[in-house]
């Protein structure tokens, strides 16, 4: 009974984080970690989140931003593609905690440099956009926690909060798709994952409504500070979990 209560909120949350604060999407990473091999739950939750992705693109489906998202694009399959090998071969103990670090270093820098004035922080020319498309197929290929890295991305880029959940929700749409066959090839994908994502499809519409609603509400100042505390306790739950 636990488990099942245990699932239907971190459904909630996919749901919440695809409409609404996209980093606390690592919750539900750590939820289904506790209750399943480590290993095998990123392809499980990778089904949930495709349940969300749905939601969200239908919702945000006239706010996205598509340079943006092409800009990215040349260096997101090559992430994905190391993070299939990685995920081969590390153990999952160093996999969290290095992704965590990763993550917890990004928004630091992010922090420190919009202190001094620079906006474009961490994403400015083409390098840092490249770094971030690498970044970004490798730690949802990995963990499924790529909503931070694109979080700190957006942010530094100063996208309006609609436009950032639109552009976050296409994206991540056509990257989960992306990343099916890399989970259907290292055996981590079973037809239980599924069956799981369908029923718990209610609960991640439940989320995605909790969201929007959300939305409607906080500033574009707030949004920014929330999204960037909730990238950072993304980083701290793959620490410590």
């Amino acid at each position: 009974m636990t488990a099942v209560v245990l699932f239907v909120l971190a459904a909630v949350v996919v749901g919440f984080s695809k409409t609404a604060i996209g980093g606390l999407g690592a919750v539900a990473v750590a939820i289904f970690a506790s209750l399943l091999p480590a290993r095998t739950s990123t392809a499980a939750v990778l089904l949930v989140y495709l349940v969300g992705d749905l939601f969200a693109i239908w919702h945000y489906r006239r706010e996205f931003d598509w340079p943006l998202v092409r800009s990215l694009l040349p260096t997101v399959i090559p992430g994905l593609a190391l993070g299939a090998a990685f995920l081969a071969v590390v153990d999952d103990a160093t996999l969290r905690r290095s992704i965590g670090a990763l993550i917890l270093l990004t928004v630091v820098l992010q922090l420190w440099l919009s202190r001094r004035g620079s906006r474009a922080g961490l994403v400015h020319g083409r390098a840092g956009t490249a770094a971030t498309g690498l970044a970004a197929g490798f730690t949802t290929m990995t963990a499924n926690a790529a909503g931070a890295v694109m979080a700190v991305y957006l942010v530094a880029k100063g996208v309006e909060k609609r436009r950032f959940v639109g552009t976050v929700a296409w994206f991540f749409f056509g990257v989960n798709v992306a990343k099916l066959p890399f989970s259907l090839g290292l055996g981590l994908l079973a037809w239980t994952d599924v069956q799981r994502a369908v029923v718990l499809a209610p609960a991640v519409g439940l989320g995605a409504w909790l969201g929007i609603r959300t939305m409607r509400r906080i500033s574009q100042q707030h949004f920014d500070v929330v999204v960037l505390l909730a990238s950072g306790l993304a980083g701290l739950a793959l620490l410590v979990r």
